[in-house]
């Protein structure tokens, strides 16, 4: 290079520009008046309803929505404070029939219907990203890969139940519903040229009865910790510390975790305080916060040691399903046979049709078919639609299937 010659310095990579909202942020819906004059504006509106909530998970018991989302075209963006107004029934009248669009809808499904929102058509755009193989389908990423656009996110972990709510806060969840309707129509036509569109419609259809999993009868017994505690007299005061906590939690709506830590249970468990005093010099106890609640803790753990052992809890429920697939090499190797072949074929299935595995069917209802097969006359598919599978999934999944019930154990020679 010359002397007179000017080098270039190499462009930097320039960094993404924030996607900016079309239209201000409009201000909360407080009151039940504007609440109708926004469903007015739905019911003249035209197009899909694009839909999400905010919930305080991880501070509040409850899983309540604590604000609302819509967009529709010709009625704009609207965000809705269901505090002040708890029923939204006027907004389900006034787009009775329409698609409703949301991102990852089970997680906001239940807290809808709280409020009155239940559709009666579905697109769900984090489910379509699935379907479509793409490897990132939390929204953002969605919204980068399929608009372009960078949305600006990091409030989804916040506490949504306190008021007021910042203009970050409101400007984020304006945003989450900004995008939405474009995304479900490029993401519906991509369903459509890849051939996935009817499969994708049978998944939105089965949301629509989605409810969430129950805890189960011993829901104590998926306390953080608990797989290390043996003994009964050790499991029945995780018991009771787990349902006075619970009891706690509900009549104060904070998020158990809040009100004591799984490990401070694990340890009273391990240790078997005899007294409060013993039980307020376990490090988990003596922490700020736990003083005023130490009586309704050592009368949990007190009630406990003073069973009689015809009332501990067992070590393990009995299996109502399969036992766990590491187990299965040594207590069926001929089903772990059936499980590996299974998993096989479904990996050479998802490769080929690009969507995940655990998406083709419910990993849960392969490992029945592996543990115990449907025996003649029942159908393989039968047996599938019966567990939840659909058609869809059937079709693709059940000669592999079918197939992988067959497979046998396969025996190592090694020469001498």
């Amino acid at each position: 290079m010359s002397e007179n010659e000017i080098q270039t310095p190499e462009p930097e990579a320039l960094a993404p520009v924030p996607f900016a909202p079309r239209e201000p942020v409009p201000a909360v819906i407080t009151s039940a008046t504007a609440l109708r004059n926004y469903a007015d504006k739905l019911r003249e509106a035209s197009g899909p309803l694009a839909l999400d909530a905010e919930r305080a998970s991880g501070f509040k018991y409850s899983q309540r929505a604590y604000l609302v989302q819509l967009r529709r075209s010709g009625a704009g963006t609207a965000l809705i404070d269901p505090i002040p107004v708890p029923d939204l029934s006027v907004i389900q009248e006034a787009t009775e029939g329409v698609e409703w669009i949301l991102h990852a809808a089970t997680q906001d499904l239940a807290c809808l219907a709280e409020i009155g929102l239940r559709p009666a058509r579905l697109f769900d755009t984090e489910l379509a990203g699935r379907l479509l193989g793409r490897e990132r389908v939390s929204l953002g990423p969605l919204v980068a890969s399929e608009l372009g656009a960078h949305l600006e996110k990091g409030h989804g972990a916040a506490d949504w139940s306190l008021r007021p709510l910042t203009s970050a806060q409101l400007l984020y969840a304006a945003l989450d519903v900004e995008l939405l309707v474009e995304l479900r129509d490029v993401m519906y036509a991509e369903l459509e040229r890849a051939g996935k569109l009817s499969w994708a419609l049978e998944e939105f259809e089965a949301l629509l009865k989605f409810t969430p999993r129950d805890r189960g009868d011993d829901p104590w017994r998926r306390t953080s910790g608990i797989h290390k505690i043996r003994k009964p007299r050790a499991l029945a005061v995780v018991r009771a510390l787990w349902e006075a906590r619970d009891t706690v939690a509900q009549r104060e709506d904070i998020a158990p975790g809040r009100i004591l830590p799984d490990a401070a249970i694990a340890a009273a468990a391990t240790i078997l305080p005899a007294t409060p005093d013993a039980l307020g010099e376990i490090r988990e106890f003596s922490r700020r916060g736990q003083t005023r609640r130490r009586a309704t803790w050592w009368s949990a753990i007190s009630s406990a040691l003073a069973l009689p052992e015809s009332q501990l809890p067992a070590g393990a429920l009995p299996a109502s399903g399969p036992p766990a697939p590491r187990a299965w090499a040594e207590r069926d190797p001929l089903a772990f046979a059936r499980l590996e072949a299974a998993r096989a074929a479904l990996k050479e299935i998802s490769d080929r049709v690009l969507i995940p595995v655990e998406n083709l069917i419910s990993p849960d209802l392969v490992r029945r078919a592996c543990w115990t097969p449907p025996v003649a006359p029942q159908p393989f598919g039968e047996f599938l639609r019966v567990g939840g599978a659909r058609a869809w999934q059937i079709e693709l999944t059940s000669p592999a299937l079918e197939d992988a019930m067959s497979a046998q154990v396969t025996v190592q020679v090694t020469s001498g």
